[in-house]
């Protein structure tokens, strides 16, 4: 069996996602226990606990979320279809533990001025940030207000030195991987979330630049986390894991004897509510219960996973160098038999 480094990853043949892939841990570990390992790190300025960033789809990140991941030392970006932004974005001192709003291409100068009074940090919206509209969305906020910006989204490194250049702080990677996100089927656009990642990881190192990557799309669990960690990503950014947690706005339902809570892409129709082009998909999850619990978990997984590799802190895990390309038959070998 041949084990990969990032270079022969972003070298092979095929597009590669999270399930194609494993961390082989080569060095015999040194670590006691996974409570020896430290998840936290500095991301835009900000302090984190664990570099986990909520998705700001309109059925998973609202005021709650967002206060909530904040005290787990987490972020959460307050969706711009949130009714409440406008007076969030007005009288922050309310909800001073929210960091991150999302905003459309065409948000006002006036919203910009508030938001930048209260020392926000802005997240561009779009499902392309490959495009000159964000290009000069990004040059106009950071000129005029000086404000951090994420934006997104991309699947390849070729724009990332202009999106730097524009003043993007932060780029979120991955189109068309999302769970209900339909990009890839309506459009044919899109690669493989491990690809994407190193694509834009190596250009970045390439071009000597400093904007950060967030992992967008593709993560079904923690080990999914530890792999983007792992593959360098500086911030994981989730929808569904998140989805259907306490904190997400909406209503409990119950049905047939269970309790579910909607789940929705941010191009579904139920969010633009016309007729125009979808691409997204809207299901129902099963509740959760609080995302504390979905936060612990993944930190668990991740510090073991920190722990099999023998690396105390996230800076050490990052430059892991030892994969595994697995067949399909090796992936389904790992999944539980019940």
């Amino acid at each position: 069996m041949k084990v990969y480094t990032k270079k022969e990853l972003n070298d092979y043949f095929l597009s590669l996602t999270y399930d194609d892939i494993s961390l082989i841990p080569t060095e015999v570990s040194q670590i006691k226990s996974r409570t020896d390992t430290s998840t936290t790190c500095s991301f835009l300025g900000l302090n984190l606990s664990l570099p986990i960033i909520s998705s700001p789809m309109d059925s998973v990140t609202g005021i709650e979320m967002a206060k909530t991941l904040s005290s787990l030392g987490c972020l959460g970006i307050l969706n711009r279809f949130d009714s409440s932004l406008d007076e969030v974005v007005s009288n922050p001192e309310n909800e001073n533990s929210i960091k991150i709003v999302s905003l459309a291409l065409n948000s006002s100068n006036e919203v910009l001025k508030k938001i930048a009074e209260h020392g926000f940090i802005v997240c561009i919206d779009t499902a392309n940030a490959n495009n000159q509209e964000v290009l000069n969305k990004t040059k106009e906020i950071k000129k005029n207000f000086g404000l951090k910006v994420v934006v997104g989204n991309i699947a390849h490194g070729a724009s990332l030195q202009k999106l730097e250049e524009a003043g993007a702080d932060a780029v979120r990677v991955g189109i068309g991987s999302g769970s209900v996100c339909t990009t890839s089927i309506q459009t044919g656009i899109g690669i493989g979330q491990v690809s994407s990642l190193l694509n834009v990881l190596f250009a970045r190192d390439k071009h000597n630049l400093k904007i950060r990557i967030i992992a967008d799309g593709g993560i079904k669990s923690s080990g999914d986390v530890s792999k983007a960690l792992a593959l360098g990503a500086d911030a994981v950014m989730l929808g569904r894991m998140l989805a259907g947690t306490r904190e997400t706005p909406g209503e409990v339902i119950k049905y047939s004897g269970q309790l579910w809570k909607k789940y929705r892409g941010s191009a579904s129709f139920g969010v633009k509510m016309r007729n125009e082009f979808i691409e997204g998909e809207e299901t129902m999850i099963g509740y959760k219960g609080t995302v504390k619990n979905v936060i612990d978990s993944i930190s668990d997984g991740l510090r073991s996973s920190m722990s099999y590799m023998n690396c105390k802190s996230l800076t050490e895990f990052q430059k892991t160098e030892t994969f595994a390309v697995l067949s399909n038959s090796s992936y389904l070998e790992r999944l539980p038999k019940i």
